[in-house]
């Protein structure tokens, strides 16, 4: 099919490259130039596994391509799949002028007939006002538009993967035709019939995703009920942890045998700094904001977002307790992006760490495998390193804050000879308190001490 993609950022480009590999002829276009400039000069604007690859084989094949022109985008496809941004306003609800603006386009710009496809993240209801914007700015009468919802469930770091292997595809839809259109699209990946480039080739045998029909509004709210959940499960591991380092119980001891019952599960059960990202914090406010909108007081999400803005606090109490005084001091921050196998850096608590260490005068050398780009933007007084031993040479403590796998393997032997002070301050439960102590270090951690 032919498929439009409004919006290159982590959700658009991926999707628009997948759809791509997974057969169809797809255009992508964004607003910012610089961006479609990149693309089009064989560039990735984001990191992200596999999609460097994919992007490159779906460039050889031709199957897809990218335009400044939203309108040439918008009437190459038979389906416009929007992928823009929905931050989230001081109030908490989400700010959708992105949405509105690109349905403005596609009514104006429009020749035939569409069908216009939510995959950005959106509060419920936004395809009723979706629909009647494209029917409100529509210059022909005679072109249809069709709106469905079709929420997007990738992880940042594993998104390929999750987009050729998902657990199931959510589809809202006004009607059955809607409803085939979006098959057709996703039949090959249903059918798993495309070259699988996380397996290198025909993908492994295993449970096929499943294809799940609902209305427009079902569907907008099972991508916040979700992500809320998720963040829920974060938090609650948080104040587990909090527990287990005041009766000395240790938290992942706690929270294995916890995931092991099948009604709960072990993922995102997990202590630290907290959860991060563009998504998380986004959705919960916008969840919290929905819900209060129509008189339902979400009080436990409240909670799970307060405790997650907690976490920055609890953590330098350790860092106070262990260091006393911070001015002057030399500190390594390990992981700067939100979590590990990306580059976004966007609410990820890294930076808030960053940003208390340089309020206490602190002298800050930082390293991140893809996110240090990104944070020089933000931080240039910053000393950026590209070896994590260069970062920690000379260190009175290293911060470590996120959980990228070549920080798993260091060599903290190696590490601590350089070290000014061997103390580690761990907010991502990274290492074994006892290796470290065996190691000489002073190691502080969460819900393990």
């Amino acid at each position: 099919m032919r498929l439009s993609v409004i919006g290159c950022g982590y959700v658009g480009l991926v999707t628009g490259a997948c759809l791509a590999e997974a057969g169809h002829e797809v255009v992508c276009t964004d607003i910012d130039r610089d961006r479609i400039a990149k693309l089009q000069a064989g560039g990735v604007p984001i990191y992200e596994e596999h999609l460097e690859q994919i992007l490159t084989s779906a460039r050889k094949t031709g199957h897809i391509s990218y335009t400044a022109d939203a309108a040439e985008a918008i009437r190459a496809g038979e389906a416009i799949f929007i992928c823009v941004g929905t931050p989230p306003k001081e109030s908490g609800e989400a700010d959708l002028s992105a949405i509105d603006y690109v349905a403005r386009q596609i009514a104006a710009e429009a020749r035939t007939p569409k069908l216009v496809i939510e995959k950005s993240t959106v509060p419920a209801r936004t395809g009723l006002e979706l629909s009647r914007a494209l029917s409100a700015y529509s210059r022909n009468s005679n072109v249809k538009f069709r709106v469905a919802s079709n929420p997007e469930f990738l992880r940042e770091g594993t998104a390929v993967a999750d987009f050729f292997h998902p657990d199931r595809i959510v589809v809202g839809v006004e009607d059955p035709s809607s409803a085939e259109e979006l098959r057709q699209i996703y039949r090959p990946i249903l059918e798993k019939k495309f070259h699988c480039p996380v397996h290198n080739g025909t993908c492994p045998p295993g449970q096929k995703a499943e294809f799940l029909v609902t209305t427009i509004s079902s569907a907008e709210l099972i991508k916040h009920a979700s992500n809320s959940f998720l963040a829920l499960k974060i938090s609650y591991a948080n104040v587990v942890a909090d527990l287990c380092e005041k009766i000395g119980a240790n938290v992942e001891e706690v929270t294995h045998a916890m995931g092991l019952d099948p009604r709960i599960g072990g993922q995102f059960l997990k202590a630290g700094l907290g959860y991060g990202g563009f998504c998380f914090p986004k959705d919960v406010q916008a969840f919290i904001y929905l819900a209060a909108k129509v008189g339902v007081d979400f009080d436990i999400l409240k909670a799970a977002e307060r405790v997650n803005k907690q976490r920055i606090e609890h953590f330098f109490e350790k860092v106070h307790k262990a260091l006393w005084v911070v001015k002057g001091k030399r500190i390594a921050v390990l992981g700067l992006a939100f979590k590990a196998n990306t580059d976004d850096i966007r609410f990820a608590p890294a930076l808030e760490v960053v940003k208390n260490l340089i309020g206490e005068g602190a002298i800050v050398h930082v390293t991140d495998p893809e996110a240090m780009p990104r944070t020089k933007a933000v931080f240039p007084q910053l000393h950026y390193h590209e070896d994590p031993y260069d970062a920690l040479r000379d260190a009175d403590a290293a911060l470590i804050c996120t959980e990228w796998n070549p920080f798993r393997k260091l060599d903290w032997q190696r590490a601590g000879s350089s070290m000014a002070r061997k103390l580690v301050i761990d907010g991502r439960n990274l290492y074994a308190p006892q290796d470290m102590k065996k190691l000489g270090f002073e190691y502080y951690s969460f819900g393990r001490e």
